[in-house]
């Protein structure tokens, strides 16, 4: 069961992400609805291969892989409902594969033994993949950005800048996203101090200093636009630098104990 709703969730994924693809680059006219439900049908199946995964008999698997597939899975969740107000569909194009991916990723993989965790701990980790999908979701907007700046200095009006929201519109949905992750980066953060003896623990510092650094960044960012107005490019490079030390900090840290401790 795990094997084929992995690889049907592949399939739909592989497919909504192509042919938005093509719909992008202009090649292929079709209703909106038809990729977000290839999309929906994808998460469908998706969604099952998951709960197969992370509910296990000795408690739940949150390895790397089960990890980075749920936070895939909850990215693409977000992505298709908000793409049902806001023409957001061009994310389709990342989301949908990098889900695809992680999905098979943890199928090849194989799945780990569970673990039972006390409700603290356990909202401290949703608060972090909450956390991590949103500024994941935030990124990609960053990289969409950054690509309708450079088309409309170069005066290209056509593919990808004709089918994204206004450049406000873009900008207004970056920081949204932007403000919602530092909330539950904050949220995850606190609960962590609560949770845990020592946060600074050997198997914890790591992933607590990157965090820490990355949280500074966001905070920086959105200081910076509400004191000094930054947008457009500043507001991409801040952005994708502080994803990068949150990134260092969630995956290395459970890389460095699962792979090398």
């Amino acid at each position: 069961m795990l094997a084929i709703s992995t690889l049907v969730a592949v399939m739909l994924y592989s497919a909504s992400g192509f042919l938005q693809w093509q719909v992008m680059q202009g090649s292929r006219q079709q209703p909106r609805y038809f990729n977000q439900l290839l999309g929906l049908l994808g998460l469908c199946s998706h969604t099952l291969a998951l709960y197969i995964v992370l509910h296990q008999p000795a408690g739940i698997n949150l390895s790397l892989f089960s990890v980075g597939s749920l936070i895939s899975w909850l990215v693409a969740s977000i992505v298709l409902l908000s793409s049902l107000r806001q023409n957001i569909d061009n994310l389709f194009i990342a989301v949908f594969p990098m889900a695809a991916v992680t999905a098979l990723a943890t199928l090849v993989a194989g799945v780990a033994e569970g673990k039972v965790y006390a409700g603290g701990v356990i909202a401290h980790i949703l608060l972090s993949i909450l956390a991590y999908s949103i500024f994941t979701i935030a990124t990609l907007q960053s990289i969409l950005l950054s690509r309708q700046i450079s088309a409309l200095k170069q005066h290209h009006t056509r593919g990808l800048v004709s089918s994204l929201p206004p450049l406000q519109t873009m900008e207004r949905l970056l920081f949204e996203m932007v403000w919602t992750g530092l909330i539950l980066l904050t949220a995850s953060l606190i609960t962590g101090f609560i949770v845990f003896d020592d946060l600074f623990a050997q198997h914890l510092v790591h992933k607590t200093v990157f965090s820490l650094f990355a949280w500074c960044l966001y905070a920086t960012l959105i200081f910076g636009r509400i004191s000094f107005g930054w947008r457009s490019n500043t507001a991409v490079r801040w952005s994708i630098a502080s994803f990068v030390s949150l990134a260092l900090g969630f995956f290395g840290s459970k890389m460095v104990i699962e792979w090398l401790v």
